[in-house]
């Protein structure tokens, strides 16, 4: 009997003592299965991180083939959308004119929502336009570089040299809002938010001036002056430019432009405003001459703009009339009735 008794209390001593081995070997598993879980969703984090690095980098190269493609196509063009034989060419005059998108004879292709500049740009960031720094067509420029070229700098405010090193560019003890300054050694409780990215780049209806550069040519073959455009350059306004003059963001040749105006027909609209089943494609409109301008410029010795010459105001006006005039009329001086 006593034998019995002490093997039942024996039984009932090894009872927990079983029960907490089974609660510690559970525990280990759960931890050990929370590891490898933790484990594998790190090491699919970081394969996904890979794979997104991986299919940045393509992107990137891609996008740079295209860049170097289009810029290689772009620089063996012809800029004239219709070039003439130069055995045909007897007479070749270069002129430069000046467009203001705001004259009402320009407003069709200035329309709310597809304005010719809000094409070019939209273009440009696609990939399918290749700029130019300026109207002689040779050195091409990036989007990045055409990009910042659209963007105003900013002007005053800023702290000289002197200034600097005196010390008033230091941050100042307190932010103006109550806040204490960090102590010194010690660690800033609030994180530093980052700067918002904030894009400063001219809107559609603000690059409303543009230089048109033509080959004024008689084709002797067909008896005919032909006004044969070689380059489009979009030019930031002298309000939007911190020194307070006309900039040139970029030039364009007026081939490829063609190219971008017939692949959109439906963002490349000259509006007709008096027939709305009318409307035309730019590229038309500029064969058609569809747009009011002025010159500029005529090829010269010096290089020299109408209004270096004659004056700006009324007077480099009157000397742009002229200048037109006198290409009329040597056009009719060659014919004899």
């Amino acid at each position: 009997m006593k034998k019995l008794v002490v093997l039942g209390l024996a039984g009932l001593l090894s009872i927990p003592m079983v029960g907490t081995a089974q609660k510690r070997t559970t525990k280990k598993a759960t931890t050990t299965q929370s590891k490898t879980q933790s484990n594998a969703a790190a090491q699919a984090a970081q394969e996904k991180a890979r794979q997104e690095e991986l299919a940045r980098q393509q992107e990137a190269q891609k996008q740079s083939e295209q860049a170097q493609l289009l810029m290689t196509t772009s620089a063996a063009a012809n800029p004239s959308a219709r070039p003439i034989s130069p055995s045909d060419v007897m007479f070749k005059k270069t002129v430069w004119r000046a467009i203001d998108l705001r004259e009402k004879q320009n407003k069709p292709m200035f329309s709310n929502g597809k304005q010719i500049s809000k094409l070019i740009v939209d273009a440009v960031k696609r990939g399918e336009l290749q700029a130019y720094r300026s109207d002689t067509l040779v050195t091409p420029i990036s989007a990045q570089e055409f990009l910042a070229n659209m963007t105003p700098a900013e002007s005053g405010g800023g702290l000289t040299e002197a200034e600097k090193a005196a010390g008033f560019d230091a941050p100042a003890a307190d932010d103006g809002w109550g806040a204490p300054a960090p102590k010194k050694g010690g660690k800033s409780t609030a994180a530093a938010a980052p700067a918002p990215v904030v894009s400063n780049e001219l809107l559609p209806n603000e690059l409303y001036k543009m230089e048109l550069k033509e080959d004024v040519v008689f084709d002797k073959k067909r008896s005919r002056l032909y006004h044969d455009i070689q380059a489009l350059t979009l030019i930031m306004p002298a309000k939007y430019n911190s020194l307070g003059f006309e900039k040139p963001i970029a030039s364009f040749k007026f081939s490829d432009l063609v190219r971008v105006f017939r692949a959109h027909p439906e963002e490349a609209v000259w509006f007709n405003e008096q027939n709305n089943s009318q409307h035309k494609n730019l590229a038309d409109a500029f064969d058609l001459w569809l747009f009011s301008s002025y010159i500029t410029k005529v090829s010269n010795v010096n290089d020299a703009r109408l209004d270096e010459v004659y004056g700006t105001g009324k007077k480099g006006l009157l000397a742009a009339q002229q200048a037109m005039e006198e290409m009329i009329e040597w056009e009719y001086s060659l014919w004899s009735y």
